[in-house]
């Protein structure tokens, strides 16, 4: 038996790129694929961003290990792993995002077959 569905109403979508001019780059911005609107490629560059923050403090902690507290207190080895678990977690978590924002131009990508 035929289906019935598919032959009563059939799918005549088109994808946008199918419309392209032979050789045409969408202008990155304007483009339905675009990453640059995505909420998550934005939030994750902000947490890849952040993480050297984490670094920094992880920095921080390894001067006071090797120079002395100083006028600082506290356990400087808590610090450094605080410091390691925001840096790497940042990076972990941001480029995440990053790649989850990006998977409509991934999609683009295989679709059209363009290697850039």
């Amino acid at each position: 038996m035929a289906d019935q569905a598919s032959e009563s109403f059939p799918d005549y979508s088109t994808k946008i790129h199918d419309h392209y001019i032979e050789g045409y780059e969408p202008v990155s911005l304007g483009a339905p694929h675009s990453s640059l609107e995505r909420t998550s490629t934005w939030v994750g560059m902000g947490l890849v961003l952040i993480s050297l923050a984490g670094f920094g403090f992880a920095i921080w902690a390894l001067g006071l290990n090797l120079f002395g507290q100083g006028i600082s207190g506290g356990n400087p080895d808590l610090y450094l792993i605080i410091g390691l678990v925001g840096g790497f977690g940042g990076l972990a978590v941001g480029f995440g995002l990053i790649r989850y924002g990006r998977r409509y131009y991934r999609q683009y990508k295989e679709e059209t077959g363009r290697t850039h």
